[in-house]
Order: structure tokens, then C-alpha cells, then sequence
């Protein structure tokens, strides 16, 4: 046995991985005692890892610049253990890729990239990390160079020697991406067997059919199963007796379910129901739930209190590969017109390791004769099964069998992204992982029918895996495609990585790309074709130049322009209609609603995507055959009232809305209206004085707070402005309000005033031992030197303590008569002053406080709120602004980064959705150059956190009819010839329809109930869309749009298409 060791020891050490820093000596070391002392990894609680790692895990630091938008969604705890966690990733090919890529991205300890393979030209098919040059070298070696690019945080190096246990042992999580079901299966043995158990992922990519499967171990516990924010509630009343009945306010609705826990806190009266443990609730009702709990001793409830949901841990027991082959359980369904697909697609991928063991290879491309031996291979193994197929079908067999070599580039951003997240589960224990099949097909993307074999061979091509799929017209349709990408963030980086790939607009046609951003550090860890040094620079030029980094021969052009009505004159007709295809890479609804207006203008497919955390939808908009991506809306999102903003707060969000918008409302709006002010003194005076609304009158009183009241003139004065404005906002204001509303205050109704959702509010006393109080005074001092172009000295604390101690602060008084507003319907327009000489006593002051700055010609310097740098203090302000509120209300504070999140807006975004998505749609490209039918495209909604992915044909467009026509919003009429009124109305005529309004824009050009407008009737609509309407025609452009009412012989509306009237 010793002398086994010492041989084993010695073979590692001699085979030829790239190892060579200290670390990795380190490293091999562990791997070399893993069978000798019990394997330590950071996955989940039931681990229990030393102290030492635990205080290692404890105090390392993340990056929370770069990995904001991923904080977003894992928090800092996962992101703690994913840092601790090391991967192994076993075949370098397209799929292996793409795992490798997600899992650096999100920050792991160190991946190994594994594989004994050579690059080969077939390989570039979905390979995006290597070139022609590269072809001969192992496939590692060839990509690790760029691998190690995306996060210089994370350990990557490479093995090129075979996959054995002893290197496995070192590792938290395997991934095998390019190996057969046998060798996946001992595998697995050995890592099931390990204490705790290695997680195992086995994933296998062939043309358009693909297979995941995972193995965590008989014991894994899952920490969090969706990654939600537990659900919460105001509680209204709680009941003496068993079950306790609890109802909440009306206001939100309730998201509890049967059977959950949760916990009480704040509840005032019945406080014992605040020492309680978590407690199960049942007969969950959207504003009441009862307690498993008995009451009746309890003390009378008498208000307040929240209740929250407790997440409870779930553990798993995985079964291991051989046991799981033979009982799959129930498959992870994905679309519901392909019920039983998961069966055959089980059958197909043991059948095709029966394949390679009988004939020594898998089955040739192109090769019919293969493929036919192999669907007698699936139909001998069925007929041998406990449960057996039904209908075989062996048209969709036989094209397994013809492309189960490739590895498509689509399918392996698809599968990759999936398998990277369930990397991201196993080292953290969030989110669900897949339990434990999970098979994916996209057949409809075939080409109708079997393609002759010669059709699918081109060996000599980097396309020539996808040719052996989909065959060399499809492929010659890609190379001459026009493409319009909108967008190159995260999902447009996606994209141009597929094109370069796939092989789109490589040959005659052109991709183009816009995007008006440039680059930020935060964007790095998902827009991975963007480095630290491209930081500043135009997001679209360098994700142009990179994917021409992975396909020279792709045609593309950068461009730096918004796609809005104002560029139109840019993106003119020729641009729209030289196009193939549109895809959006946006992250607002606003530009998504307007190209897809363009696209339903220009009759031309929109393949639309979107992600949030965990979360992603694709939308297929095609011509004629599906509804267009406005024909439905997401409900709006619901905001706070103002007065719950102003004066009752009852949670965290709330108070960083407050925060932010004081923030601008101070650094930004005070000294940009200020500025319009020092421009031009006596128009804005003239301006002011022939106002009298309230608009009028906060904007002057902003300018006179900027230029005379509150104005500053050395950093000294800007520290006494912050303390008194902490004595303003938490402690005068407060004071008032419950002045104004005591706690034992009534409605008119006779009902408690401060009764839930509302919380009584304590004023804040200034302690400069306290470091927030503190941090207030300094961030908000540096922001008003900002605005006065003040240098900023290196912060003296002892020094700004005493300056603010000798600060005399002036007493509090309370008024009467104050008026606040506690109407939630209310809103920011207020009614006209009746007594303009407010205004004018406000100009009276700003005219003598300001006199000496008009002739300084001095001008403000407006702050602009920005999230992302943490030496600007606008974060500081907003986190110290939000939590002294919450400290008012009594409600919990936040740390800054979560106060980032909100008040900075940030979307949660990670790798691993954007592949996905970019997976689906690219899937559907290959639909749209066939010109599929309706029933062949497929929406999709994924949530990688559960997982759950439903795909579904998309909805056909709504449809009119009259007579003997039929339209919908993808027609137009189009009338020939430079015509007039009554031309148009006649045209109309002949099809049954009697026009009585046109109108172009918001100009209305005639209308038969005004009697001035039959004298439009013989004028050309050319000249009166010019003269009325104010349209500016390009000399480009040979036509114009008009919307006509039309009715029918009965005086019923018909909604006719919009009209083109090509004059030219």
C-alpha cells in the first residue's frame, strides 16, 4: 500500500500540468494527501470547516465595486464561500468553455482546466477562446491564457494529463463537459464516496440536444431554495385564543404560504409573541393567516408589529450516476409540447456510449449509414428497458445521431450558463439545484427535412461542426446576414461572441452594433469581453474589436448612437431596410418599445431578452406571425406615496427614496437652478416675478438657499451647514411632526392617528461618539465644498469634532398651524400661491444676498449622482441621510452596499442568466434564416435559482377584418403617388371605407365635421404634412405616414392600418 502511494505520487508529480507558482505547489501537495486525511471545502453549513477557515472566509475581501450587480443577487456570504471554493472542469471544448468563463466570473477560489485533447478546426464551431493558429495544441493550454483575463482574483491553471481520483480529490466541484456516461459515472462514485461528498456536474452538448446531470452528495443542504427576500407584513391585529388569527393592513397583499414559519417583532401589547421561535402558519389568506399557537394567555394585543417569513434550509439526497441512469425519477421538463422528449433523449445519450463501445467512434457526420445503426442501438436498449418508449421516433434519432459530435455555440452558452450556476449551488448552498436530469432540445431549429449527405460536410471549415447540423446553405444564409445589435452590455458581449462564433455577417453580410455607454468597473464581472485597461472606453467599439478577436473574418461596425426618434436621420430607411434581423441588448423599456416599433415599421424580426438576477425572458417578434413586443406591458411599479416619503416611513426602501431624492434635490437641482440664475440675473428675476405657482416659488427658494442663505465659503462653514442640517432633518422636523400629531393624536374617524402602516418617530440627538452622526457631518461637508469648488483638506476628525462642538445650534420652537400632508393620494403639484408677494419677497433677498456673486461671475458646480465611485462620498451621504431617517422611525439600519442597491437602482446581474438568454435566442436565429412557422419559435422564461425554464410558441399577432381584407399592426397600406385629400378619401372609397379624419403626428389635416377643411380636399398631402403638420420629409426619404378614422357603410369603426403615401 505505502509503496502504491509513493508510485502515485511520483506519477503526479511527473505528469505534465502547468503548474508553477507557489500557489499551485501548494495546491498539488493537497491533491497529493487527499486520500490520506478527510477533504475540507467551503459548499454549505453542514461542512464545517476549521476555524481557521472560517476565520480566513471570515475576513476576506470582496471586491464590491467590481462585483456590485453580483453582490446584488448572492449577497456577501455566498460570495465569501464561493472565494474558498475550487473547481475542476474537464474538457476544454465549447461547453467547457463557457462553464470555465461563468464560474471565474463569479469569483471562485481556483479552476482547473483539465483535458488531454488537441484543439482541432472542428472545435471552433463554439470554441470562443481560441483561433485557427491554436489548432495542434492541447485544447487547455490554448485558452487558459484568456481564461485567466476575466478575474486575475481567480486561480486558473492547467492539467493535460487523465482524469483520475487523485486529482478530482483536491477539488470542491467537478464538472465533466466533454466525456462519455461510463467515464462520468466512476467519476462519481468517487466523488459520492467522499466525506464530505465532492459535487459532481455532468453535461453533454450534441448539435441541438444537450443533457445535464448533478450529484451533490446524500446530503446536501440547500440554504436558500429561490434566493427571494423573505416575505414580510404589517400586522393590524392579533387575536387571545387557538389558532391566533393575525391580520394585516390592507395595503400589501400577503405572501405567505401554508405550512411556512415565521417570526414576530415590534408588536406592542402582546409581546410575548415577540420571544417566540419561529411559528408555523396555515389557512394563509391575502391580508390574515392563523398561528399553530395558542394565545389565550397571552397579553391583549394593542398595535404595531411585523411578521416575517423564516426561510428554512432543505436537504437533498442525490443519488449517484449508475443508480440514477437506471431510476431517472422525474425530469426537469422545459417545454410542454415535448412531454415525453426527456425520455428519448435519456435513451439517445446511453445509447450513444453503446455507440462508441460497439463501433470505437461515435457516429460519422454526414454518415445515414451511422446514423441508422445507431437508432438500432436506442431501439435494442428500449426494447431491453423497465419502461419503454412508445413511438420512437427515429427522424429526430437519426439527427441526433448526425450532429452528436458538434458542440454548437447557442447550446453551449444555454448549457453553460445552467451548469455554472449549479456550480455557484454546490459551493454556496444557494439557490435549488437541478434534481438531477435535466435534458434540452432544440429541434425545431432543424432544418424541415434530412439533408443529403454532402450537404453536411465542409471538414475544411472553422464552421464545420455547425454545417454537420444544420448544412452549408443555412451556414452560406449566416455568413451574408445584416444583423443590427442594440447594445453591447452584458448581453450584447453575449451576442457578438455568438456571431463571431456561429459565423454570422462573416462573409458578405454586416453586423452592426450601437451602444452610447462607455466602460465601468462594475461592468467587468459579466461583460466579459471587456478588461480593466478598455475602462472609459466605448462598450461598442471594444466588443467590436474583441469578438473580431475571435473570428477575424466577422464584418462588423461600432457606432456610439442612441436608437431613439432623434437619431432617425442615422438610422434612416436605407439602414432599416438593408436590415435581416434586429437584437435587442437593452436594459430599458422605453428603447426596447421604440426599436421594436421600428422593426414592426420595417417588417423585420426583433428577437427580444432580458435578465434580472437569476432570472431571464426571450420574446421571438417575427413578421406577420407572432404579436410585436408592445402589444403587452408589465403592470407599473408601485411607489410610495409622498407623504410616506415626507413624514411616515415604514420601511428601509422608503427612506433611501427620501435619501436620494434630497440628495439631488441639494447637490444637484439647488446648484444647477442656481446657475440658470447667475446666467442671467434679470431675465430670471422677470421670469420669477410673472409667476405666482408653487413650482415658481421652490425653485427661487433653492437658489436664494445656494447663493445668500446657505451659502458657503471655506470647508469650515460646509461642516457647520451639515450640522445643522442633521439638526434640521432628525431632530427639528421630527420634533415638529409629533408636535403637529402627538402619539396619542386621532383621525377624524376617532381611529389612533399613528396606527400601522405608520410609525411614531423619535427626534435624534448629535453625538459626535457616534461615527455615524459623524460620518453624516463629514460626507455631506465634502459634497457642499464639491458644489462651492472648496478644496477638500485631509480629514481631521479631532479638529471637525471641536469645530462642530463650539457650533451653537439654535433652540427648537414648535409651531402651530404647520401644515403636513397626510393624504397618500396626494401628489407634488399643489395648487397657485394666491399671494405673489411671497415671490417677491424671496426675489427682494436673492437680489441683495446674491450682488456680489454677479459680478464675481461665479458658477456652482452640480453634483451628479454616481454609484460606482467610493471616493466621491455620494454614497456616504445617501446611506447616513437614509439611516439617521431610520433611526428617527425605528426602523433597521442598512450598510452601505445595501443601501447601494436600492438608492443607486442597481439591477442584480449575473453570467450565468445572460448566457442562458443569449443561448435561447441564438437558438431562435437559426429559425428566422429558415423562415420557421409560428409553431417552430419558442418564448422562453428562466429562473436559474429554482431552476425552472418554459418555453412556449409565442402569440400571434391580433388580426382585423372587413370584407374580404385582413390586417394587423404588421401591414400598411401604401397609396402611390404625390395625391391630395380627395385622392386619399377615394382610394379609401374603393375599399368600402369612408375616411373622415387624418391626422400626421399630433396635427390633425382634415376632417369632415370642419367646414374650413373642405378646402384642404384638392391640395396635396405633401404640401400639408409640411405647411400643418410641420414635418420635416429628408430629400432621402420618398414617403410619409398619416393615420386615417375610418368607418363603414353603418357608421361603425374600422381600425385600418397606418397609411404610407409614397410621393416621390
Amino acid at each position: 500500500s505505502h509503496a502504491h502511494d509513493r508510485d502515485r505520487k511520483q506519477a503526479i508529480s511527473t505528469q505534465a500540468c502547468v503548474l508553477g507558482t507557489e500557489e499551485d505547489v501548494r495546491y498539488m501537495s493537497a491533491v497529493e494527501d487527499a486520500e490520506q486525511r478527510p477533504i475540507k471545502r467551503a459548499r454549505g453549513d453542514e461542512m464545517k470547516p476549521s476555524t481557521e477557515e472560517n476565520e480566513g472566509q471570515a475576513n476576506m475581501d470582496i471586491d464590491e465595486d467590481l462585483h456590485s450587480r453580483q453582490l446584488a443577487v448572492y449577497g456577501r456570504e455566498t460570495m465569501r464561500k464561493m472565494a474558498a471554493a475550487r473547481v475542476l472542469i474537464c474538457g476544454m471544448n465549447g461547453l467547457g468553455a463557457e462553464v470555465a468563463k461563468n464560474v471565474i466570473l463569479a469569483g471562485v477560489k481556483s479552476v482547473t482546466l483539465q483535458d488531454t485533447k488537441k484543439l482541432s478546426l472542428w472545435d471552433l464551431s463554439a470554441q470562443f477562446y481560441v483561433n485557427e493558429e491554436d489548432v495542434g495544441k492541447n485544447r487547455a493550454e490554448a485558452c487558459v491564457a484568456r481564461l485567466k483575463e476575466l478575474n486575475t482574483a481567480v486561480s486558473v491553471r492547467v492539467c493535460d494529463r487523465k482524469l483520475d481520483e487523485s486529482l478530482v480529490a483536491g477539488h470542491s466541484v467537478v464538472v465533466l463537459a466533454d466525456a462519455t456516461m461510463e467515464e462520468a459515472k466512476q467519476i462519481d462514485a468517487f466523488c459520492h464516496q467522499q466525506v464530505p461528498a465532492v459535487s459532481f456536474i455532468y453535461a453533454k452538448s450534441a448539435g441541438v440536444f444537450s443533457s445535464v446531470f448533478c450529484d451533490f452528495g446524500p446530503s446536501f443542504t440547500v440554504l436558500d431554495v429561490d434566493g427571494e427576500n423573505p416575505h414580510t407584513g404589517i400586522i393590524a391585529s392579533i387575536s387571545n385564543g387557538y389558532p391566533a388569527l393575525v391580520t394585516c393592513i390592507e395595503d400589501e397583499r400577503l405572501e405567505f404560504q401554508d405550512g411556512e414559519l415565521v417570526t414576530f417583532s415590534e408588536v406592542k401589547g402582546m409581546t410575548e409573541i415577540n420571544g417566540l421561535g419561529p411559528v408555523r402558519v396555515k389557512n394563509c389568506k391575502p391580508q390574515s393567516f392563523e398561528l399553530d399557537v395558542n394565545t389565550e394567555n397571552f397579553s391583549n394585543y394593542v398595535g404595531g408589529g411585523l411578521v416575517t417569513q423564516v426561510k428554512e434550509p432543505k436537504v437533498l439526497n442525490f443519488q449517484p450516476m449508475a443508480q440514477a441512469i437506471q431510476a431517472p425519477g422525474e425530469f426537469l421538463l422545459s417545454d410542454f409540447a415535448k412531454i415525453d422528449r426527456s425520455q428519448v433523449l435519456h435513451l439517445a445519450f446511453q445509447s450513444l456510449d453503446k455507440y462508441v463501445e460497439t463501433y470505437g467512434a461515435h457516429p460519422c457526420p454526414g454518415s445515414y449509414e451511422d446514423a441508422d445503426k445507431f437508432v438500432k442501438i436506442v431501439e435494442k436498449m428500449n426494447n431491453e428497458a423497465k419502461e419503454k418508449v412508445d413511438g420512437l421516433d427515429t427522424v429526430l434519432l437519426k439527427q441526433f445521431a448526425l450532429g452528436c459530435t458538434s458542440v454548437l455555440s447557442p447550446m453551449a452558452a444555454l448549457v453553460g450558463g445552467i451548469v455554472g450556476q449549479e456550480v455557484v449551488k454546490a459551493c454556496s448552498g444557494k439557490f435549488h439545484p437541478l434534481y438531477q436530469w435535466f435534458y434540452f432540445d432544440s429541434a425545431e431549429s432543424l432544418p424541415k427535412e434530412l439533408l443529403p449527405a454532402e450537404e453536411l460536410l465542409q471538414p475544411d471549415s472553422r464552421f464545420g461542426a455547425q454545417i454537420a447540423v444544420f448544412g452549408r446553405a443555412i451556414q452560406s444564409r449566416l455568413l451574408d446576414m445584416n444583423c443590427f445589435l442594440v447594445g453591447a452590455g452584458a448581453l450584447g458581449c453575449e451576442f457578438l461572441k455568438g456571431f463571431a462564433v456561429m459565423g454570422i455577417a462573416c462573409g458578405r453580410g454586416t453586423v452592426s452594433v450601437t451602444d452610447d455607454d462607455t466602460i465601468e468597473r462594475s461592468n467587468l464581472s459579466r461583460q466579459f469581453l471587456f478588461r480593466d485597461w478598455n475602462i472609459g472606453q466605448s462598450k461598442s467599439t471594444v466588443a467590436a474589436d474583441a469578438a473580431r478577436a475571435i473570428n477575424p473574418s466577422i464584418n462588423i461596425e461600432a457606432m456610439q448612437n442612441r436608437v431613439s426618434p432623434q437619431t432617425e436621420n442615422f438610422f434612416n430607411d436605407e439602414f432599416w431596410q438593408a436590415l435581416d434581423i434586429v437584437v435587442n441588448a437593452l436594459d430599458n423599456v422605453t428603447a426596447r418599445l421604440y426599436v421594436d416599433s421600428r422593426c414592426v415599421y420595417f417588417s423585420k424580426p426583433l428577437l427580444e431578452s432580458g435578465t434580472l438576477g437569476t432570472k431571464c425572458n426571450t420574446q421571438m417578434v417575427i413578421p406577420h406571425l407572432t404579436e410585436n413586443y408592445g402589444a403587452s406591458r408589465d403592470p407599473p411599479e408601485k411607489e410610495a406615496p409622498m407623504c410616506t416619503l415626507h413624514s411616515f416611513p415604514h420601511n428601509i426602501d422608503h427612506c433611501l427614496a427620501w435619501a436620494r431624492s434630497e440628495f439631488e434635490g441639494m447637490f444637484e437641482q439647488a446648484p444647477a437652478e442656481a446657475n440658470v440664475y447667475l446666467e442671467d440675473p434679470v431675465k430670471y428675476v422677470e421670469s420669477a416675478r410673472s409667476a405666482t405657482d408653487s413650482l415658481t416659488k421652490e425653485k427661487v427658494e433653492k437658489v436664494l438657499d445656494c447663493l445668500a442663505t446657505n451659502r458657503c465659503s471655506s470647508y469650515e462653514d460646509c461642516l457647520v451647514w451639515a450640522r445643522m442640517k442633521f439638526q434640521d432633518y432628525f431632530h427639528d422636523r421630527i420634533a415638529q411632526l409629533v408636535y403637529t400629531f402627538p402619539e396619542d393624536a386621532l383621525t377624524s374617524s376617532g381611529t389612533p392617528f399613528w396606527s400601522p402602516p405608520k410609525r411614531f418617530p423619535k427626534p435624534v440627538m448629535f453625538d459626535t461618539s457616534d461615527q455615524a452622526h459623524v460620518m453624516f457631518v463629514r460626507s455631506m461637508a465634502n459634497l457642499k465644498a464639491g458644489v462651492y469648488g472648496i478644496a477638500t483638506p485631509d480629514w481631521d476628525e479631532a479638529k471637525a469634532l471641536a469645530l462642530l462642538s463650539r457650533t451653537e445650534i439654535p433652540e427648537f420652537k414648535p409651531k402651530s398651524g404647520v401644515k403636513i400632508e397626510t393624504d397618500p393620494n396626494a401628489t407634488a403639484n399643489r395648487p397657485a400661491l394666491s399671494d405673489e408677494s411671497v415671490i417677491l419677497n424671496l426675489i427682494e433677498k436673492l437680489e441683495q444676498g446674491s450682488h456680489d456673486l454677479r459680478k464675481a461671475d461665479l458658477r456652482l458646480n452640480p453634483i451628479h449622482f454616481e454609484k460606482d465611485d467610493d471616493t466621491n462620498f455620494h454614497m456616504e451621504a445617501i446611506t447616513a441621510l437614509a439611516n439617521m431617517r431610520a433611526r428617527n422611525y425605528e426602523i433597521t439600519e442598512v450598510d452601505k452596499l445595501k443601501a447601494k442597491f436600492i438608492a443607486g437602482r442597481i439591477i442584480p446581474a449575473i453570467a450565468t442568466t445572460t448566457a442562458l438568454a443569449t443561448g435561447f435566442v441564438c437558438l431562435e436565429m437559426y429559425k428566422v434564416i429558415q423562415n420557421k412557422k409560428i409553431e417552430d419559435y419558442r418564448n422562453a422564461f428562466g429562473n436559474l435559482a429554482l431552476p425552472l425554464f418554459a418555453l412556449a410558441e409565442p402569440i400571434p399577432p391580433k388580426r382585423e377584418t372587413f370584407k374580404d381584407m385582413a390586417w394587423s399592426l404588421w401591414d400598411r397600406w401604401i397609396i402611390e403617388g404625390d395625391v391630395t385629400v380627395q385622392e386619399v378619401l377615394d382610394w379609401l372609397k374603393e375599399k368600402e371605407l369612408t375616411a373622415y379624419s387624418i391626422s400626421c403626428g399630433q396635427s390633425l389635416i382634415y376632417n369632415n365635421i370642419f367646414p374650413k377643411h373642405k378646402e384642404r380636399l384638392n391640395k396635396k398631402m405633401s404640401e400639408l404634412v409640411v405647411t400643418i403638420a410641420k414635418l420635416e420629409i429628408p430629400a432621402s426619404r420618398k414617403h410619409f405616414d398619416v393615420v386615417i378614422a375610418c368607418e363603414d357603410d353603418e357608421g361603425e369603426d374600422v381600425d385600418v392600418p397606418l397609411v404610407s403615401i409614397k410621393f416621390r
